[in-house]
């Protein structure tokens, strides 16, 4: 792409709207179109952010010419279908987590970015939170060592959230904890065995056939000696929320908090410290550095929305926006790309696949075009 402003269109206000300033601040960006079927919900957002395009038909707004990229925000079973279609229409892809709920599907996006030459991203919170960002930074310098083991875990109760997320399985929302895990030693999944435990309530079964509270997988990284394990609990299981991830090094190794709030550790040998993660705002353009650690809603005529959500994610959401925006520019994959994106979502797709056959070791797919 040329240098111009890249021109963005919006999917999804809910979550969604938390990136509306970001990318009107962004140098690279220009916050071209939102989209939302409500279209009251969606004339008020335009409103409040002076955005002049609003569409509340998706297909519609794809037609748009002057749309260079979309930033899907939607319910993760829109995800595939609406990423393609982009796709197919000409338009670069930004898609909340996870990229799609089947392998087959994974498969379709990774063929159609090849196909047509655009770029898509996952745009995974936990490897661009400030907590990785410390650990990558740990590990680039040498201070850890050797990396000898990785362990993710995501924990979360559901109960009142959608209709679409009761009794889902534990590993069909996996990447928040297969993201790091993969990411730190810019590795790839190979093959993976998972088992489940416990059981959830009887009337949560029946939507999505799975049983299990808690789900716990190993993955084998692919050309490496190493391999991890990740935890997901969605129902009936007494925990704070958690999203977090542990390294284990020759040298040093870190270890998330227990308790939110609280501070991570890195051990020495056998030598613990408590470690004050610091912010990463320094490795963004100044005009977004802002929106690592306080909402994004700073302006007093948009104070009314009922949305403010804070920046949340470890300060992840400018360095989102900042990846996916530089990659266009340069023409360079984004991290992670199609491939990589795929392959974190098929690690919980193929988990659940183990866990309801006993642990059964699945492989992942290479996801290569299809010779058609």
């Amino acid at each position: 792409m040329s240098k111009k402003p890249i021109n963005i269109a919006i999917i999804g206000l809910g979550f969604g709207a938390e990136f509306i300033p970001i990318y009107q601040k962004h140098p690279l960006a220009n916050m071209y179109a939102i989209c939302q079927r409500n279209q009251e919900k969606a004339e008020a957002i335009g409103k409040a952010f002076g955005i002049e395009h609003v569409y509340t038909d998706y297909d519609e707004l794809l037609k748009d010419p002057n749309i260079d990229a979309v930033h899907i925000n939607t319910p993760i079973q829109n995800h595939a279908e609406q990423s393609l279609k982009a796709l197919r229409a000409g338009k670069h892809v930004a898609c909340t987590v996870p990229m799609a709920t089947t392998v087959e599907e994974c498969r379709q996006i990774v063929a159609e970015t090849e196909r047509s030459g655009l770029t898509y991203m996952m745009m995974e919170t936990v490897v661009y939170s400030r907590e990785f960002l410390f650990v990558k930074e740990m590990y680039e310098k040498g201070k850890l060592g050797k990396i000898q083991f990785l362990r993710a875990s995501h924990q979360q109760e559901m109960a009142g959230w959608p209709g679409y997320w009761e009794g889902l399985p534990p590993m069909h929302y996996a990447t928040h904890c297969v993201g790091p895990v993969l990411a730190l030693p810019k590795g790839e999944a190979e093959y993976v065995s998972c088992l489940g435990s416990g059981r959830i309530d009887e009337n949560l079964i029946p939507k999505y056939g799975s049983p299990f509270a808690i789900e716990t997988c190993h993955i084998k990284l692919k050309d490496s000696d190493l391999a991890a394990e990740v935890t997901r609990s969605l129902f009936n299981t007494a925990r704070q929320y958690r999203e977090s991830f542990d390294v284990y090094g020759s040298k040093k190794s870190f270890e998330w908090t227990l308790i939110e709030h609280e501070d991570s550790v890195i051990h020495t040998g056998e030598v613990p410290e408590r470690v004050k993660i610091p912010d990463y705002a320094h490795l963004l353009p100044d005009e977004i550095a802002s929106f690592t650690t306080q909402g994004v809603y700073d302006q007093d005529e948009n104070q009314h929305l009922s949305f403010i959500q804070g920046s949340g994610h470890g300060g992840s959401h400018p360095h989102l926006v900042h990846e996916f925006l530089v990659a266009l520019t340069d023409e360079r994959a984004p991290y992670p790309d199609a491939r990589q994106s795929a392959n974190i979502t098929c690690v919980g797709i193929l988990a659940h696949e183990s866990a309801m056959e006993g642990g059964k070791i699945k492989h992942l797919p290479e996801f290569t075009l299809s010779k058609k």
